[in-house]
């Protein structure tokens, strides 16, 4: 049985799990009979701890994945897929006021193809956004604060705490996983979107 390797720069819970429940959705189809391992390695986003726009978020979730890229060859790893995940905030501006959402960013490289994926966004309350992105508290510390819990992020996260827990942590990476890796398990349809062109 074919094994294959994904590694994910992160060895945070929600993000792992993340990984393995899309995984569960699409492995047979990215590859028939395979036995998939996931592997978290703690590795740099290079962005700041609360990304607070959609080019960093973008950028952190790249850098993480060829950090992994990096890793694997010093190492010598045998990884067949590399996974940058990053959640932070996207702000816009609507009829001039200002509008921020909470999204999760994925991007998956098998060291030849990169695809980039997202989960929906969330909208936070004016005065998380003003604590975050004014007075630079990280949004993990700040979630707990106005949740008045500790250690969100490993848990529900502010995605839970949000949407009073029908979308978790896990479940946006999961969306912005499977979204990533739909041009690897679905290629067919993208190569014949690219022929007709």
């Amino acid at each position: 049985m074919e094994k294959i390797q994904i590694a994910v720069g992160s060895t945070r819970r929600p993000k792992l799990t993340a990984v393995n429940e899309a995984i569960r959705d699409f492995g047979a189809v990215l590859a028939p009979g395979a036995e998939f391992e996931v592997i978290g390695v703690e590795v740099d986003s290079g962005v700041g701890h609360t990304p607070a726009n959609r080019a960093e978020l973008m950028l952190g979730a790249r850098q993480r994945a060829e950090a992994l890229v990096r890793v694997a060859r010093e190492k010598s790893e045998k990884w067949q897929y590399f996974v940058g995940l990053e959640g932070g905030l996207d702000v816009i501006q609507e009829e001039g006021e200002r509008r921020v959402f909470l999204e999760s960013w994925a991007y998956v490289s098998d060291s030849r193809n990169v695809h980039y994926g997202r989960s929906g966004g969330v909208e936070i309350p004016e005065a998380l956004a003003h604590e975050v992105l004014e007075n630079g508290v990280e949004l993990a510390a700040a979630i707990d604060w106005f949740a008045g819990a500790a250690g969100i992020r490993d848990g529900q996260g502010a995605w839970g705490v949000l949407s009073s827990g029908l979308i978790s942590r896990t479940e946006a990476f999961r969306v912005a996983v499977v979204a990533a890796f739909a041009p690897f398990y679905n290629s067919k349809m993208y190569h014949t979107a690219s022929a007709a062109r």
